[in-house]
């Protein structure tokens, strides 16, 4: 579904990412872990059209769109729950739902899809009528992920799900995450909790300064001595 090949994006002089290669296949779970500013989120935000590559190629569907807009992304079936959720706090719950619909027309399909949303979420239906700024933190972050797929994406990009969250509400996202998965969604997700991520993932990646240095399925990277070392706090003996 998806390829990143060569890809290179810069923040004036300064150059984040060094040549990326990445692939997602329909129906999986793709994850990419690493340090802060390893490059995680400016790969997402670059596939995601919100920044522009100084070269390589993004490829969905086989088809580039290396120079779309984020616009044009989410009209081609991609959404971003970006890092640190940006509901619209001045927006009730349903407010910030139907935004996520903004651009679909298929006002019968839109309220099957709201209800699957208050389905994955029940607490987001006892609040719909309240402003998202005054949700707690899982709760944002649940209808960041419920905005997302009320555009009812074929990839869904995740940047950090479960930072600042407490660890029941974090099993909770796991969950609701693989059955989205189970449900036909392809998902690239990036996370700093590495176990979590490499736990649900088919395949990973892992990212430093830039550039991926580590590739592998999900049970082959929890096993690499070297990831546990760095990302799973768990020193070699």
């Amino acid at each position: 579904m998806l390829e990143v090949q060569g890809l290179k994006v810069s923040y004036g002089a300064v150059e984040a990412l060094h040549g990326v290669n990445v692939s997602v296949a329909q129906g999986e779970i793709v994850t990419i872990i690493g340090a802060n500013g390893a490059g995680k989120s400016t790969l997402l935000r670059t596939i995601c059209g919100v920044l522009r590559p100084t070269a390589g190629r993004i490829e969905l569907a086989g088809q580039d769109v290396t120079r779309d807009s984020s616009p044009e992304m989410i009209r081609r079936g991609v959404a971003l729950v970006p890092e640190g959720r940006h509901v619209f706090p001045e927006l009730t719950v349903r407010e910030n739902l139907d935004l996520g619909a903004y651009y679909r027309r298929d006002t019968a399909h839109m309220r099957q899809d709201l209800e699957r949303v208050l389905e994955l979420f029940p607490i987001l239906r006892e609040k719909l009528s309240q402003n998202g700024g005054l949700l707690s933190g899982g709760q944002q972050q649940m209808l960041a992920l419920g905005r997302a797929l009320m555009s009812r994406p074929q990839l869904l990009l995740l940047d950090e799900p479960s930072l600042g969250l407490a660890p029941t509400i974090v099993q909770q996202l796991g969950r609701i995450i693989r059955s989205l998965n189970q449900d036909g969604t392809t998902i690239l997700l990036v996370e700093q909790n590495a176990r979590m991520a490499l736990k649900l993932a088919h395949r990973g990646y892992v990212m430093a300064t830039g550039q991926v240095v580590r590739q592998g399925s999900g049970q082959e990277l929890l096993n690499d001595m070297a990831v546990r070392d760095m990302y799973l706090g768990e020193a070699s003996t």
